[in-house]
């Protein structure tokens, strides 16, 4: 898929993913894998798999198809390939923005920027959605009206770990039991992925944004979510959580009035393509 970088410029193109990805969900036989794909079974005989020795031989090749500088990785030995898929940084190579105006992006990944409407909705691609069906809370769902969702959406050739985008305290994690379509845009066009996917979240109380929601959305095959439990005080750039094998989503819900989302970004989106951001970086600042 193309998307475009900070400085403007439009890079990417339709990749063997992407290839795959069109002919599963535009055609009807493709559609009846999917059926069998997103069931949790299957997504639990693929995770042994990838947790086992079985799937070592998987590494290397990955590291030469990325162009990974290994030194950035606090392991350089791994027992599986899920366990290189969820290798940590070395915190110097985790560069976080902490002026306290500036909201950061939780993750490196794609992102797109949805304004949502006074009645709940917002629109990704083609496909309407409503904060309720997200949630599955009407009440919590109407603090967001008016305010913004920021879709961050993670390939699996990004960092699969996730960070907090500010100091404040956290709720305890709430989770919603589904499926796992993959969420490729692709996909997106045929089913409301992020209505039917397994996906965890909580609030972030921040001291300059107001109660940020905070959604981790599992994809096709494993995306499993592994978060840290527990309501706490937290710092920005403090781990929130990883996913496992799978491109995975985090969602931010904002309230009105509490963000100024950079105009790059807004521009972007509502001209249909996504941005890349990193962990840590600049996506907007606080209202006055």
């Amino acid at each position: 898929m193309k998307y475009k970088n900070r400085n403007g410029e439009l890079l990417g193109a339709a990749d063997r993913q992407d290839l795959i990805m069109r002919q599963l969900y535009s055609h009807f036989a493709g559609r009846m894998l999917v059926k069998f794909l997103i069931c949790p079974p299957v997504s639990r005989m693929a995770g042994i798999f990838l947790n086992s020795r079985l799937s070592k031989p998987l590494i290397p090749a990955d590291v030469r198809r990325g162009h990974r500088d290994m030194s950035e990785y606090e392991k350089q030995s791994f027992s599986s390939y899920n366990d290189y898929f969820c290798r940590k940084r070395v915190p110097e190579a985790c560069a976080v923005d902490l002026e306290p105006s500036h909201l950061i992006s939780p993750c490196d990944s794609l992102l797109s920027v949805y304004p949502i409407e006074e009645d709940r909705h917002f629109n990704i691609k083609h496909t309407r959605y409503t904060v309720d069906t997200l949630l599955r809370s009407r009440k919590l769902a109407k603090r967001y009206a008016g305010g913004y969702a920021c879709v961050f959406r993670l390939t699996v050739r990004d960092y699969h770990h996730y960070c907090y985008v500010d100091d404040g305290a956290t709720t305890s994690i709430r989770r919603i039991d589904g499926v796992l379509h993959t969420v490729n845009p692709i996909a997106n066009d045929i089913t409301p992925i992020y209505k039917e996917n397994t996906r965890e979240y909580s609030i972030l109380r921040s001291q300059n944004f107001g109660n940020i929601l905070m959604m981790e959305v599992g994809a096709l095959l494993v995306g499993r979510i592994v978060n840290r439990s527990g309501a706490s005080s937290v710092k920005r750039g403090q781990e929130k959580g990883h996913f496992e094998f799978g491109g995975s989503t985090v969602i931010l819900l904002l309230e009105p009035g509490k963000v100024r989302m950079d105009r790059d970004l807004l521009r972007n989106s509502r001209h249909g393509f996504e941005t890349r951001v990193h962990m840590g970086e600049k996506i907007g600042v606080k209202s006055v």
